[in-house]
Parts: C-alpha cells; sequence; structure tokens
C-alpha cells in the first residue's frame, strides 16, 4: 500500500472516531429533562453576582458600553 492510501485512510478514520464522540456527547446532552435544565439555570442564577456588581461590558472600541461616546 502507498503511503498515501494510508494517510488518507487514517483521515477516514479519525473522522469516523470524531463523529462517534460528537453523537455520544450529543445524546448525553438530550438525556436532561426540561425541568433539570430549568433547575440548573435557576441554580446558576443564584450562584450568578447581583448585575449591579458586574462590570461594564467593552463595545468594539475598547471603551465601556456604559456610557455614551462623546468627543473628547
Amino acid at each position: 500500500m502507498r503511503w498515501w492510501k494510508v494517510v488518507g485512510l487514517a483521515g477516514i478514520v479519525g473522522v469516523a472516531a470524531t463523529g462517534v464522540v460528537i453523537a455520544r456527547e450529543e445524546r448525553l446532552r438530550r438525556a436532561y429533562t426540561p425541568d433539570e435544565i430549568r433547575e440548573r439555570l435557576h441554580t446558576r442564577l443564584a450562584e450568578a453576582p447581583p448585575q449591579s456588581a458586574r462590570p461594564p461590558a467593552a463595545d468594539a472600541n475598547g471603551g465601556s458600553a456604559a456610557r455614551p461616546n462623546t468627543p473628547e
């Protein structure tokens, strides 16, 4: 067998293995019931800091999105 055939076969095996891993993770993700998801989201919300304690997000220009752009 030529080396390029081995490389091609290894690539196909790699793609197939990646598909198997993705399918397994998708099945695990979908195994949650809507009530379990809701409960997990409520728990995360309760653990999150209040919004007033969070720093303002930066806009695309590196400035604060909380204050308007004014000429300097």
